[in-house]
Order: C-alpha cells, then structure tokens, then sequence
C-alpha cells in the first residue's frame, strides 16, 4: 500500500499503525500533501514520525502543495504551527532523514504501473490532491489500483470545517470529485465512524502506559490534539479520524459499511465539498463508494494499543 497524508497529529499515528502492522500492511512508501498544514510541514513531520518509531528506512515523498483550485485552506488552530504541536509548546525532534528526489504523483504513477495490476492499494488520510493529479496525468493507472481506502466525508453526520463538508475533501473538493467518479473501489472512513473513536483522558493514559517511547509520545500529542475538540465541540475526546484507513485493512469487522453512491459537491457555496451520499437510494445512481457508519470503539482502541506497544 502507499500512504498519502498531511501530518497532522492523527496521520502520525496512523503512520506509527502502519508501522507496526507489517505482518497485514506492505508498506510501500509514504506521499506527503498540503492539509493539515503546508507542505513544507506535513512532509517534515512524516519523517520526524517515521524517526519516532526506530523506521529510517521508510520512503517519504513530497507530493503537491496547493489543491487542484482553490486557495489552501490548513488547520493550525487544531494541530499547531508545526502540525504536530505538543503540550506547553514542545514540538518532535527534527528529522535526520532525507526526502526521496521523486515527485510523489511521480512516484505514485510509476509504482502503480511497475507493480502487478490490482495489487496496490492507496490510503488517503488528507486532501486528495497527490491522487487526483496522478489520475489526471497517466489515466492508466487508474484500472491497476486495487482500492482506496480514505479517510474524508460524512454521509450522515454534519461537516465539520462547514455545516456541508468535511475538512480533507472540502480543503480539495475538485480532486475529491476525481477520484470518487474514478469507478475505482471506494472505502469511505469519515466523521460517521471518526466521531465514534474517541481518544478520551482514560484512552490518553492507556496509551501512556502500553508500551514503551511511541506510546508516551503518542499520549503527548493526543494531549494537545484533544484539547480542540473538548473546547469547541464539548466532546468527550478527539476523534481519531486517520487511524480508522489503517485499523480497517488490519481488522474490517471493527466497521460496518454500506455500499451507495457518492457524489462530491463542487459548485455549491453553502455545501462545497459536501460528500452527497444516497443513503437511501432515492435516485438510480450506481453506488461507488463503501461507507463505513459504525465502529467498535473498544476494539479498535485495544487494536491501537496493543499494536503501538510492539514500536520502541
């Protein structure tokens, strides 16, 4: 699989998941993209993360740096000026890996045409940009790529950057709609499920005491990434939103899904990046898209803990 993410508090960890999970993952490198913050950052925190888990030798790209249209919208007041802000100001070590030269639309494009077709699954956890471009640029990638698996939308809940939208889709609306009308096998992981995987002050200290270094790094950050949401949304913890792409292709009966159409609002001012799903099925649209709308929270977190204790 390839890893596409903003990092951004919740794509670390998903990275740490990924890491530790290689008898079901195959890491085959990590796309950085603007999002959560620019991309100067995203790509920097992806290798202080990869350095946390003792994992030097992981590929790291740099991918595309604004959306396909729209001006950049990021998300400091969640995750910090650093994107991985920790309590009382800290911040992680600065990376001594590099970057690798390649482009990561590039690298995207060239590994899914090296490797055999259907083989490769794409994951997602930010803007969709990098993966839009590279459709766009070698539309004949697009039959080899097995699934994406994404962490974006919301069938059912509200948005929660505008009433309509969700942040990783409304940050690159026009790239969302790219790949969702792709007719490449679609998994939806968004606010449905994310809103269901809380990281409460009980799970922080869980996590605190389940392993070793990664453990008590990963506590710190949901420290500072928690706080946003106890204060803005009066919620009984952070939703740890990326993590849910990667729990969903170690263990798929933490969720339940429903398989409907998808289509990404584009135009529309009050509703742009709105994931418009027929839940209902009330039109003849071809569902493209399986949505997952419950999680079992307590699996999952015991999954999360017992996967980061195998890291240093």
């Amino acid at each position: 699989m390839i890893l596409d993410c903003d990092p951004g508090h919740d794509d670390a960890v998903a990275i740490l998941l990924v890491l530790a999970s290689p008898e079901e993952i195959d890491l085959l490198g990590i796309t950085c993209v603007a999002g959560n913050v620019p991309l100067d950052l995203t790509r920097k925190n992806a290798l202080k993360v990869c350095e946390l888990a003792g994992h030097t030798d992981v590929a790291v790209y740099s991918g595309c740096e604004r959306p396909l249209v729209r001006v950049l919208n990021t998300a400091e007041n969640v995750h910090g000026q650093s994107g991985l802000d920790l309590p009382g100001g800290g911040v992680l070590p600065e990376p001594s890996m590099t970057l690798r030269f390649q482009h990561a639309v590039d690298y995207i494009i060239e590994t899914l045409i090296a490797e055999d077709s259907g083989s490769i699954t794409l994951c997602p956890t930010g803007p969709l940009t990098n993966i839009a471009v590279a459709m766009i640029r070698a539309p004949e990638i697009v039959p080899r790529i097995r699934e994406i698996v994404l962490m974006g939308g919301a069938a059912i809940n509200p948005g929660n950057v505008t009433p309509a939208a969700e942040f990783n889709i409304y940050v690159d609306p026009h790239a969302a709609h790219v790949v969702f009308a792709s007719g490449v096998p679609l998994v939806m992981m968004g606010l449905d499920v994310t809103h269901q995987v809380l990281v409460t002050a009980e799970r922080i200290d869980a996590l605190r005491t389940a392993g070793g270094q990664v453990s008590a790094a990963v506590a710190d950050l949901m420290m500072f990434y928690c706080r946003f949401d106890l204060d803005k949304y009066r919620m009984e913890g952070g939703p740890l939103h990326d993590p849910c792409v990667i729990a969903y292709l170690i263990d798929s009966t933490l969720f339940d899904l429903k398989h409907v159409n998808v289509e990404i609002e584009t135009n529309a001012d009050l509703t742009l990046g709105q994931t418009v799903a027929d839940w209902w099925k009330v039109t003849d649209r071809v569902p493209n898209c399986h949505v997952a709308y419950q999680a079992d929270d307590a699996r999952f977190f015991e999954l999360l803990n017992n996967r980061l204790a195998r890291l240093p």
